[in-house]
C-alpha cells in the first residue's frame, strides 16, 4: 500500500447523496479479484450512456476533474454493499481521497485498507470547499497535519490515530501483521519447545 502524507490536486464535486458502492462500481465488475482495471467503470451507469459513450456532462468525464485525486461527495457515500471493489475501483481511477460529511461504516474502513483517505467533515465546510472547485484551482490535503489548505484558507479535520499511522506508513492488514513477525515466530518457537506434540504430523 502506498503511503499518502500530502496531496494535491484540482477536488471534483460530486453533488449526489447517498451514493452506494452499486454506483460506485456495478455489480457486473465483481468478478475479478484484482485490484487494478477497475477505474474506467467507477460510476459506470453515470460515466456512460447506453452505447458505451462518455456522457460529456458527467464531472468526471470532464477536464480538469477526470484527473482528480480527491473527491468531494454527498453525505453517506458509500452506502449498500460491502464489496471492497469499491474503494478498488476509486484507487484505480486515481482517486485517494474523498470528502464527504458521512460515510457507511465498512466502507469507511474498506477506504483506509486501501490507501484511501476519507475524510469527514460538517456540511458547511463541504459546501465552502464545493464552491471553491468550480475555480479549477488546486486544493492540498496535509494528513499529517489533518488540515485541508486552499487558497489561503485551511480546513482542519480529524482522524483516528492509529488509522491515520497506517496511511502515512503505508500499512495494510498484511503488512501490520508482518510487523509483528518477530513476535510470532518466537512465539511459535517457545510453544514447539513447550507442546511439541502439537507439531506432530
Amino acid at each position: 500500500m502506498q503511503k499518502f502524507k500530502s496531496l494535491k490536486s484540482i477536488p471534483a464535486y460530486l453533488p449526489i447523496v447517498n451514493i452506494d458502492t452499486d454506483m460506485i462500481i456495478p455489480k457486473q465488475f465483481l468478478k475479478t479479484i484484482k485490484r487494478t482495471g477497475l477505474g474506467k467503470n467507477l460510476f459506470f451507469e453515470m460515466r456512460y450512456d447506453d452505447n458505451g459513450s462518455e456522457i460529456k456532462d458527467f464531472t468526471l468525464n470532464k477536464l480538469p476533474y477526470c484527473k482528480s485525486k480527491i473527491l468531494i461527495a454527498g453525505k453517506n457515500f458509500g452506502c449498500g454493499s460491502s464489496r471492497e471493489h469499491a474503494p478498488w475501483a476509486l484507487l484505480d481511477f486515481g482517486i485517494t481521497c474523498v470528502i464527504s460529511s458521512s460515510y457507511a461504516d465498512i466502507f469507511y474502513n474498506n477506504c483506509f485498507k486501501n490507501g484511501i483517505l476519507p475524510i469527514i467533515l460538517e456540511e458547511e465546510k463541504i459546501k465552502e470547499l464545493s464552491e471553491y472547485s468550480k475555480r479549477q484551482k488546486e486544493i492540498e490535503i496535509d494528513l499529517k497535519e489533518e488540515k485541508i489548505v486552499f487558497g489561503n484558507n485551511e480546513i482542519k479535520f480529524e482522524i483516528d490515530a492509529f488509522k491515520k499511522k497506517c496511511l502515512l506508513e503505508g500499512l495494510d492488514d498484511i503488512a501490520l501483521s508482518l510487523e509483528k513477525s518477530k513476535k510470532i515466530a518466537s512465539f511459535e518457537t517457545e510453544l514447539k519447545n513447550k507442546k511439541p506434540w502439537i507439531f506432530n504430523d
